[in-house]
C-alpha cells in the first residue's frame, strides 16, 4: 500500500492562462498553488479535471506540471495527473511528471473504443512500469468514457507493486465501501465526489480530492478535522455549510465555476479554455451569494 499515508484534503488548482488564452501562465499557477499549501492542505494535485489538462498541448502540459511541483517544493505531496486517449502518451507524461519532482500520479484512462478489462490492465501496468513514484487509480466514468468497477481497482493494487491507492469519483457510496470491504479497510481510497465528501470521509475514505480549497479552504479542513475527531455531528454542520458552494461548482463545471469563484475572491486565475466559456452574470451572482453565505457561517 501508500509509502505516502496521504489523510487528508488534496487540493485541485485551476491552471490559470495569460489574459490571451494563449498560454499557461506559470506564475500565477504558482502563486495558486502557494495559496493552497500556506492554507494547509494535505496535498496538491494539478492537472486533473479542475486543471484543465485535456485543453493543454503537451508543452503546456509539462509547463504547468514543473510549475505546481516547484511552487509546492516538497512541503505536502504532489499527485500529478495524468489522463491520455493513448498508453504511449499516458508513460511519457507520467515520466515527465516523475522528473518534475512529483510524489505520485494519478491516472485517469480515456477512451474513444470501450476498452475491455484486459486492455486496462495493460494501460496501468505499463504506466506503473515505466516510473518509480506511486501510482493512483482513478475511476471518473462520467469524463473518461471508461467505469472502473471496485474489484478491477483492488487487483491492480495487488497486482501491481507502485500502484497503491485509488481514487473513487462516481458518487457511488457503496462502491466505496465495497472497497473497504474487499482490502479489510488496508487500501487508501479516496473520494472524487464533492457532494459525496461527508459520507465517504465516514465511510473510511482516507480522503477527499477536491478543488474547493481555492475558494473555501478553511471549510474543506475543518470537515476532514471533525471527522478524524469522530466529531460526527460537528462534520455535518460543517458540512451543510459547504454543500451549496460544492454542489455549483461541480453543476456548473469545475475549470468554469472555481475560476469565477476565484475571481470573486481576489484572485484572477484568467478564463477556461474553448470550448468551455466563462461563467455568466446570473450564475457568477448566485456563486457570490454561496460563498457570502459560507463565510457568514450560514446554511443555504
Amino acid at each position: 500500500m501508500s509509502a505516502l499515508n496521504l489523510d487528508g484534503v488534496i487540493a485541485y488548482p485551476v491552471t490559470p492562462f495569460t489574459p490571451d488564452g494563449e498560454r499557461v501562465d506559470a506564475d500565477r499557477l504558482a502563486a495558486l498553488v502557494e495559496r493552497l499549501v500556506a492554507s494547509g492542505v494535505h496535498a496538491v494535485a494539478p492537472l486533473g479535471s479542475t486543471g484543465e489538462s485535456a485543453y493543454l498541448e503537451e508543452s503546456e502540459w509539462r509547463t504547468a506540471a514543473e510549475a505546481a511541483v516547484s511552487a509546492v517544493a516538497g512541503r505536502v505531496p504532489t499527485v500529478v495527473g495524468v489522463a491520455e486517449l493513448t498508453t504511449r502518451g499516458a508513460v511519457r507524461r507520467a515520466r515527465l511528471a516523475e522528473r518534475a519532482g512529483a510524489s505520485a500520479v494519478m491516472v485517469l484512462p480515456l477512451s474513444y473504443w470501450r476498452l475491455d478489462e484486459r486492455e486496462i490492465v495493460r494501460h496501468y501496468t505499463e504506466v506503473a512500469d515505466a516510473v518509480g513514484i506511486e501510482v493512483m487509480v482513478y475511476n471518473n466514468p462520467a469524463t473518461a468514457g471508461v467505469d472502473l468497477g471496485p474489484e478491477l481497482m483492488v487487483s491492480l493494487v495487488e497486482g501491481v507493486e507502485n500502484i497503491t491507492m485509488v481514487k473513487e469519483s462516481t458518487g457511488d457510496l457503496g462502491r466505496m465501501h465495497r472497497l473497504h470491504h474487499l482490502t479489510g479497510g488496508e487500501l487508501p481510497f479516496y473520494n472524487g465526489s464533492n457532494p459525496l465528501a461527508f459520507a465517504a470521509l465516514t465511510a473510511g475514505a482516507a480522503g477527499w480530492c477536491t478543488a474547493a480549497p481555492c475558494l473555501i479552504p478553511e471549510e474543506t479542513l475543518a470537515l476532514h478535522r471533525a471527522v478524524r475527531a469522530g466529531d460526527l455531528a460537528g462534520a455535518a454542520e460543517v458540512f451543510r455549510r459547504q454543500l451549496g458552494v460544492l454542489q455549483f461548482i461541480v453543476r456548473g463545471g469545475l475549470p468554469t465555476t472555481v475560476k469565477a469563484g476565484l475571481a470573486l475572491r481576489g484572485f484572477d486565475a484568467g478564463g477556461p479554455r474553448p470550448p468551455l466559456l466563462p461563467l455568466d452574470a446570473e450564475r457568477t451572482a448566485e456563486l457570490a451569494g454561496l460563498l457570502a453565505a459560507v463565510d457568514a457561517g450560514r446554511v443555504v
